[in-house]
Order: C-alpha cells, then sequence, then structure tokens
C-alpha cells in the first residue's frame, strides 16, 4: 500500500526530524506531517533565530567598550531591521537544509495537518500553502506514530499578547522598530535572553518574576550572580512580584504590579513580552478517543516515549520538560530505536543540560546544590571564579563562576552549574563526565588545556576537595 509506513512523525522540529531520520537510518519506511515549516518552532522561531539576534547584540555590545581593547570603534549604530533579517536568513538557510536531510534519507514530507484518526492511522488535512509537488492531504496509516507537535507560549488571563502591544516570543523576534522601553514577564531562559538582547541595543528593561528567585530552574547561587550582572547592565528586576492589571493605549502599556502584599507600583512601557513558559500542543490530535493519557497539558510516555496507546509515541515539549530542543532531539532517537528493538538507554532528565543564552551566558547540568540537598545527599561543594583563570582575564570576561556539587560518600558528580563567558560551550565536558559516571578523582587526573576558560572547570573539582590551586 503506497500510503502506508513503518513510522509516520507528527511534526518536524528538532524532536520530530531527528526521529525521522533515526528511523530512515535503521530501514524504517518513514514520512514526517509538517503543516508549517520544516524544522519547528526551535529552527524558526526559537533557539536558532535567537542565537542569531544575541550574536548581534553582543557585537553591539563589544564595540561599545572597543577603547577598552586598545581598539577604535566610532558612531558605532545599529539597523533593527537588518539584524531582523540577518537573524531570519539564518533560520531559513537552516529549514532548508532540514528539507535536504529529508530527502537524503527519502523521508515522505507530507504537507498538512494530521488527526489521530484511529490506531494506526491518521488524517491530514491539506497545509494552505504547500511546496510545490508535495504530498498533501489524505489518509495515512503507520505501525508506529511519533507525535512531536512540540508546544507554544502560555498565555494568562488578562496578559494575552495580541502581537502589537503585548508580544509572545515571535513578535519579539521580529520587532518593525525597536522599543525604548520593554517590560518581561518571567523570568525564565526566554525572559532573559530578550531582556539581555534589548537592554544592550538600549532598551529600558524591567523583568517582573512571580517567584523569588530569577531563572527559578538554576542553581540559586548562580541565579544571584546573573542577577548582579544585569542589574549591573542596568536590567531592573522585581521577584515575588505579580502584574494584577494590564491597561493597553495608544503606544504603550501601562501595567500595575504588586510588588509586596499591599504595596503596587505603576510601569509604563513602550511593549511587553510575556515569557510565562509554554504548553504542549495536544489539542485537535484526536489522542483522547484513542486513549493516550495527559497529564497537566503534556502527554504522559515512559523513559522510552510510548504512551498508554499502543503503536502511539510522543517526544519533545508536547511529553514535558524540560522543553529543550536538545532533549527532543535525544528522545526522538531512544524513541526511535526503542521501537527498531535496539535496547537503548531511557532517558536521563537529570543528565539533560540546560543554557540561557544571556549575556552573561548560563549553563547546568544535573542537582543544584539546594536539590542535592533535599534528596538527602551528603555534598561537597567545588567554587571557582573566572577572576582567577588567565583566558577569561584576556578575553575581558573575568565576571564568573563554575560551582560543582559531590556526593561526599561516593565522588559522584552530582551537579554542575557555570556563569559567565562561553560557559554553554563549556556546559557538555560536565554532561560527558556524568553520562560516564565519573569520579572526582578521574576528573583531578583529567589534563585541561591552558589557556582556557575550561581550566576553571577543573579548579572547581579540586576546590570542592580542598586542593584549589588559583585562589
Amino acid at each position: 500500500m503506497p500510503d502506508a509506513y513503518d513510522v509516520i512523525v507528527v511534526g518536524s522540529g528538532p524532536g520530530g526530524y531527528v526521529a525521522a531520520i533515526r528511523a530512515a537510518q535503521l530501514g524504517l519506511r518513514t514520512a514526517i506531517v509538517e503543516k508549517s515549516y520544516l524544522g519547528g518552532i526551535c529552527l524558526n522561531w526559537g533557539c536558532i533565530p535567537t542565537k542569531a539576534l544575541l550574536r548581534s547584540a553582543e557585537v553591539y555590545g563589544n564595540l561599545q567598550h572597543a577603547k577598552d581593547f586598545g581598539l577604535s570603534a566610532e558612531k558605532v549604530g545599529f539597523d533593527i531591521a537588518g539584524v531582523v533579517k540577518r537573524s531570519r536568513n539564518v533560520a531559513g538557510q537552516l529549514s532548508n537544509g532540514v528539507g535536504f536531510l529529508m530527502k537524503k534519507n527519502k523521508i515522505d514530507v507530507i504537507w498538512g495537518e494530521a488527526t489521530l484518526a484511529a490506531p494506526g492511522k491518521i488524517a491530514v488535512k491539506p497545509a494552505a500553502d504547500p511546496p510545490k509537488n508535495a504530498l498533501g492531504g489524505g489518509d495515512y496509516e503507520a505501525k508506529h506514530i511519533v507525535v512531536a507537535t512540540g508546544a507554544r507560549p502560555r498565555a494568562l488571563p488578562g496578559l494575552e499578547p495580541d502581537g502589537k502591544l503585548v508580544w509572545t516570543y515571535f513578535e519579539a523576534m521580529a520587532p518593525d522598530t525597536m522599543p525604548k522601553s520593554l517590560l518581561i514577564v518571567g523570568s525564565g531562559a526566554i525572559g532573559i535572553e530578550f531582556a539581555s538582547f534589548y537592554r544592550t541595543l538600549g532598551a529600558e528593561v524591567t523583568v517582573v518574576e512571580i517567584l523569588p528567585q530569577i531563572l527559578p530552574a538554576e542553581d540559586e547561587e548562580i541565579a544571584a550572580h546573573a542577577r548582579k550582572r544585569f542589574e549591573k547592565q542596568g536590567i531592573r528586576i522585581l521577584t515575588s512580584a505579580k502584574i494584577t492589571k494590564l491597561e493597553k493605549g495608544p503606544d504603550g502599556i501601562a501595567a500595575t504590579v504588586e510588588t509586596a502584599p499591599g504595596k503596587t507600583e505603576t510601569i509604563k512601557a513602550e511593549r511587553a513580552i510575556s515569557a510565562v513558559g509554554v504548553v504542549g500542543n495536544i489539542e485537535n490530535l484526536g489522542l483522547e478517543k484513542l486513549g493516550v493519557k495527559t497529564d497537566r497539558g503534556i502527554v504522559a510516555t515512559d523513559g522510552f516515549g510510548r504512551t498508554s496507546a499502543k503503536g502511539i509515541y510522543a517526544i519533545g515539549d508536547v511529553a514535558g520538560p524540560p522543553m529543550l530542543a536538545h532533549k527532543a532531539s535525544h528522545e526522538g532517537v531512544v524513541c526511535i530505536e526503542a521501537i527498531a528493538g535496539k535496547n537503548p538507554h531511557a532517558m536521563d532528565k537529570l543528565k539533560i543540560p540546560g543554557c540561557t543564552y544571556c549575556n552573561p551566558q548560563i549553563a547546568s547540568v544535573g542537582l543544584t546544590e539546594k536539590a542535592a540537598k533535599e534528596k538527602g545527599y551528603d555534598i561537597r561543594v567545588g567554587k571557582f571564579p573566572f577572576i582567577g583563570n588567565g583566558k577569561a582575564i584576556a578575553l575581558g570576561e573575568p565576571d564568573g563562576m563554575t560551582k560543582t556539587i559531590f556526593d561526599r560518600k561516593t565522588g559522584q558528580l552530582l551537579g554542575a552549574h557555570m556563569v559567565g563567558a562561553e560557559v554553554t560551550e563549556l556546559i557538555q565536558g560536565f554532561v560527558i563526565a556524568m553520562n560516564l559516571e565519573t569520579t572526582e578523582e578521574e576528573l583531578f587526573q583529567t589534563v585541561f588545556p591552558h589557556p582556557t576558560l575550561s581550566e576553571t572547570m577543573h579548579e572547581s573539582v579540586l576546590a570542592a576537595y580542598g586542593r584549589v590551586l588559583h585562589v
């Protein structure tokens, strides 16, 4: 039957398209259903284009301090339209790359919106503007259906985005004009990255966070260090605060913020960004009638992507936190290898790194100090400041910290947390160490190259055992 497959993947984000490629590599006849654009939100409107924006801001910010490096850069400015254009071009290039990978691996791309009609069957409503000669609407069959439909911005009552004055990350990535002032609600990775981007380009930025700590998923000490850096840059941060009212005017918003019980203040800004998280796209897929269990807006799965219904799987954001592209990709590979009988290791969420690409960068893996104590571990904690690292000083980036957490009894590395220059590139060393079940002794014996920022990693391990060398 020409429209019968071994695997159909619904959604072509970093979870979906990677799962499709792995299925094809394993000899499974594979198709992928996409309603909008290959690469999903991450590649087109998330991970990749935001990093392009942040890179433009980083270059601009560095030029402001050219004198510190013995350089001269006069009349430095920016063109927001040009900044956005570069970001969109980067996203477009990579989306086209996903299309190439589909062809290379002989994966059929079905353009449209899928509904799970029955076990092993999906119905596809044709896309509004599919590529020429593309597969489109109709009925398709597969032994295994992988749901990879991703997530969308969460909307809070009274703070619903309108695309004009109240933005989601969609509008924040492609502004028509540069706002002079900005209110950002939520201080997770998305909110903080946009705060960093817009502040670097000169906007007055206020961040409102309902919890006592910004970057709530991070280690308290790392988040506190980052907050000081942000505030030094001129970002105003209000924690343990919430928006109680938002009024829209012709050219901006006025938000009433409760900063303490019985205490409020009004914050005016040209634009607001709602960055209060995302919610899984589980609606209108037909999951309920097929007996697929959902839990608080996500699809419930085991460590191999299997749902409560035979032959139906879920990966990526729709399968729950951490809602990260690399988690989705790895989850897709694990899911497909389990389908193919390859006996993969189940997904271990404690070994998934998290990265925030603000200035300073933040990266982490494993347990925070607080979480390790709450789990009953007797711990050793090592810290090393970037000011003790030659490469950091040479780069003009001496303000940062690497922190490691070990089980005192076994020497197991329980967590690693970093704030500072290029830590999003460094964290993978700790991820590999944790995945290999490395102990402190093996890290002691590892030779780190000099001069590099990675030496802060070695020193933090030494510090946990009273052996630090350079402070």
